[in-house]
């Protein structure tokens, strides 16, 4: 019953520097002058290829939460805020990185890494969002070009590899991980680079603030996250929050950021219920002990202003003990309250897997599928449920059906088209499907491997055959791409 977290057996590994966070702070004036974007150093196709290359170095690097509803929450807050940002038109990609410690980080090719410690750190909606919108706008007005500078003599691998370790690594998520001595040098300039100056951050809280209210979201939860950071280090004696150390935190700046959201006003909303409620399925369902869990939940539903986030915390935590028909009754009143919300009715339909009923379960999920059609949470929580009750036909039909939109093209669906190809067929799919997920792990010789066997069976069509070895070539190209960058 815990999270279904990225299965590391399948990454490759690769490499991290082994050197310590850098606190100081850059000025101003050790910037290189870039000119305006005609002449930038990386270009758009460039940085969206090192944004790829980055994104299969983190999960080869990090544990990442695939939970479908924690992972559907910060992606629909990410969208929300790109879609008021001063680049809505950019391609944002944005995870959840399991890791304890406060922290978000801002990667190339508008990759956005959220710690499970910042959601659960974070008093109100409006917190989580003013981080994310400030990794945002260091996105949008190019500050990571000074780390792609520093990576540029490197091979494409190589310079992802270690601006995704040094990053994942000043969260404290790889601090023993090394890299050959002779990278040493270069991968100290990167680690320097990564760590943004003080102009930098103020245009990021800038434009942040900005973008926290275009999209109604309360500006205010900025700078009110970061004084409440500054006013925690105290408690925290040498161990600061690796936002901090990422992101250095001044009197002044909150000031300022406090004085740019005053002049906007208070937002509309503060805080939500969905941030309430994944808050506690991250805290019931990643604790390591159930009956902890159980006991801090019951704790806080008995308190007179308890509302829907604790008692679905208690749900959560009732299920992790293995007290299904408590945990219904929860989760039961919870849907007679709110019938049509997609985390309780998700949950309940898990729940009734989970307990020996799996047509009420499949019959729930089909019935959300009704409200919400082409839901990828749904679905991909709907697929798996086919495959567990046996229908693995039906799961392949509904793997297809979710692959025809480019969102659902990521490792987790991939797999389940070829669990569910595994016993339904056609065999060749299954290779299709194993090849994708390995290419986006980052291994490409064992995702070539794949579509040359899918190339093996006897019955596909012209079409497929056309299909899968114009990927077959894409692969191909990738690693001669890759093996001929680390020769040089």
């Amino acid at each position: 019953m815990r999270f279904r977290w990225l299965n590391s057996a399948l990454c490759v590994a690769l490499v991290a520097l082994q050197t310590a966070p850098v606190q100081g702070e850059v000025t101003g004036n050790d910037l290189p002058d870039f000119g305006d974007s005609s002449g930038a150093l990386v270009s758009p196709a460039q940085e969206r290829e090192l944004g790829a290359e980055f994104m299969r170095s983190v999960r080869a690097q990090a544990k990442l939460v695939t939970d479908p509803d924690v992972e559907g929450y910060v992606n629909q807050l990410g969208s929300r805020l790109v879609a008021n940002s001063d680049a809505p038109g950019y391609p944002f990609t944005f995870f959840v990185v399991d890791n304890p410690a406060i922290n978000a980080f801002a990667g190339p090719g508008g990759y956005i890494g959220v710690h499970t410690g910042l959601i659960l750190a974070a008093a109100n909606e409006s917190e989580l969002a003013g981080v994310m919108a400030h990794e945002i706008a260091h996105v949008t007005q190019r500050h990571l070009l000074r780390a792609y500078e520093s990576a540029n003599q490197m091979s494409l691998p190589t310079a992802a590899g270690m601006i995704a370790a040094i990053l994942l690594g000043i969260a404290g998520s790889n601090p023993e991980a090394g890299i050959a001595a002779m990278s040493a040098v270069q991968g100290a300039s990167i680690q320097q680079q990564l760590n943004f100056t003080r102009s930098n951050e103020r245009e990021a809280d800038r434009i942040g603030i900005q973008t926290l209210a275009h999209s109604g979201i309360d500006p205010y939860g900025m700078p009110n996250f970061f004084e409440r950071l500054q006013q925690s280090t105290r408690l925290y004696g040498n161990n600061f929050p690796e936002f901090l150390l990422t992101h250095p935190v001044t009197t002044d700046r909150i000031a300022e950021s406090m004085s740019r959201a005053e002049s906007y006003g208070h937002g509309k909303e503060v805080d939500s219920l969905d941030f309430g409620l994944i808050r506690a399925r991250l805290r019931a369902l990643g604790a390591d002990s159930p009956p902890e869990v159980l006991k801090y939940f019951k704790a806080l539903e008995a308190k007179p202003d308890a509302g829907a986030p604790e008692h679905y915390g208690l749900a959560l935590a009732l299920w992790r003990n293995s007290d299904y028909a408590a945990a219904a009754k929860e989760l039961q009143a919870l849907l007679d309250k709110d019938p049509d919300r997609k985390i309780y009715r998700t949950t309940m339909a898990r729940l009734a897997l989970d307990s020996g009923q799996p047509e009420q379960a499949l019959k729930l999920y089909e019935d959300t599928l009704k409200l919400y059609p082409g839901d990828l949470i749904v679905g991909q929580y709907y697929t798996s449920a086919l495959i567990q009750a046996g229908k693995a036909g039906q799961a392949r039909e509904q793997a297809l059906k979710m692959l025809r939109d480019k969102r659902a093209r990521t490792a987790e669906i991939y797999e389940l088209w070829a669990k569910a190809a595994s016993v339904a067929g056609p065999a060749w799919e299954t290779n299709v499907a194993s090849g994708e997920a390995y290419y986006l792990y980052g291994n490409l010789r064992f995702a070539i491997d794949q579509l040359n066997k899918a190339l093996q069976h006897k019955g596909l069509s012209d079409y497929d055959q056309a299909r899968i070895e114009a990927r077959l070539k894409e692969f191909r190209q990738a690693l001669k791409n890759r093996e001929q960058h680390e020769q040089q």
